[in-house]
């Protein structure tokens, strides 16, 4: 952690800004993208700190969090810098803005060449607040009188303990039982995480502003386990079977994470506490879905079609001979 302040010599003194800019150490030690991110941000008023390490809280342990004169974080890096970066400003209301050092940097706002033009808006406060939803998730293990509480920006992940086995798992929604398997695990996702592992898994893309939670099996060995959708006024419920061949695993947004013996419970719901994710775009979120999955918008029938028919294509034309082929 690296303290950096800054003065105007001779002006007049004005109430003092403060920000955080998180990164990570690699990029910390490699050139001078983050001491140029500092300086500008000094020219343009602010107390800075550095912070390139942050130690992963134990799960179900509160997280250090960010003095409450703080403006914004910054977040120089990938999406999992964003996400340690979030840990700080958990029930807080500072915003966080991401400029993308890494490779996919789905919630990043900015590319690293845009870094200049990025924190000249941050500094002129010219960006909006887009307020994502957080998953609470309540751990319950066997004969505990209290649950253990945690959280997820992106999405609580219970696998198999036993990487040879499969964990024998119970679901349910909103207090009924649904379904049980044994599986590699299950990925419970928030809207913003429905784009990353539960992506990976097979789940459908769920946009940010949608107040829904997302379950997607891992492996699962039955035959009705498919990814299921929940309004943000349902929750999730599971227990890890009593006979279950391998013991489970918890882990919220890859960092907090601890084993669940036999008999624990979770219950997952939407917390009440927002992410402020600072947004210096207006566009859709189906740009950002087209361009960070290079998505390709045109299909293989129109690029061997001759150019003469593309324009009818797609667009619904009874005349076109192959509309409804």
């Amino acid at each position: 952690m690296v303290a950096y302040t800054h003065a105007r010599n001779g002006a007049a003194m004005t109430k003092t800004r403060h920000a955080i800019v998180v990164t990570h150490e690699r990029l910390m030690h490699r050139g001078d993208v983050v001491q140029g991110a500092v300086g500008q941000l000094q020219e343009a008023g602010f107390d800075v700190q550095v912070i390139d390490r942050l130690d992963v809280p134990e799960f179900g342990q509160p997280c250090e969090r960010v003095p409450e004169d703080t403006e914004i974080v910054v977040v120089l890096g990938g999406d999992g810098t964003i996400l340690r970066a979030a840990e700080l400003v958990h029930c807080t209301d500072v915003p966080i803005i991401g400029i993308n050092m890494g490779h996919v940097g789905f919630l990043a706002e900015f590319e690293s060449f845009q870094i200049h033009d990025a924190i000249r808006r941050i500094a002129e406060r010219d960006y909006n607040i887009d307020e994502r939803m957080i998953a609470h998730v309540d751990v319950w293990l066997p004969d505990a009188h209290e649950p253990l509480r945690d959280w997820a920006l992106n999405d609580i992940t219970i696998e198999r303990a036993d990487r040879g086995k499969m964990v024998e798992l119970s679901i349910g929604v909103d207090g009924v039982e649904m379904s049980s398997f044994g599986c590699d695990g299950v990925i419970f996702s928030t809207p913003t995480g429905s784009t990353a592992y539960a992506f990976s898994a097979g789940g459908p893309v769920i946009w940010p502003d949608v107040q829904a939670l997302l379950m997607v099996p891992l492996a699962a060995h039955a035959l009705f386990a498919r990814p299921i959708v929940i309004g943000s006024d349902s929750s999730f419920s599971l227990r890890i079977d009593d006979d279950s061949t391998s013991e489970g695993w918890i882990c919220c947004d890859g960092r907090r994470q601890r084993a669940l013996p036999k008999g624990a419970r979770v219950a997952i719901r939407q917390s009440a506490a927002h992410l402020r994710l600072a947004r210096l775009s207006d566009a859709p979120f189906t740009n950002r879905l087209v361009t960070k999955f290079n998505l390709p918008v045109v299909g293989w029938r129109d690029r061997h079609a001759p150019e003469a028919n593309t324009s009818l294509r797609g667009q619904g034309d009874a005349d076109d001979p192959d509309y409804g082929a």
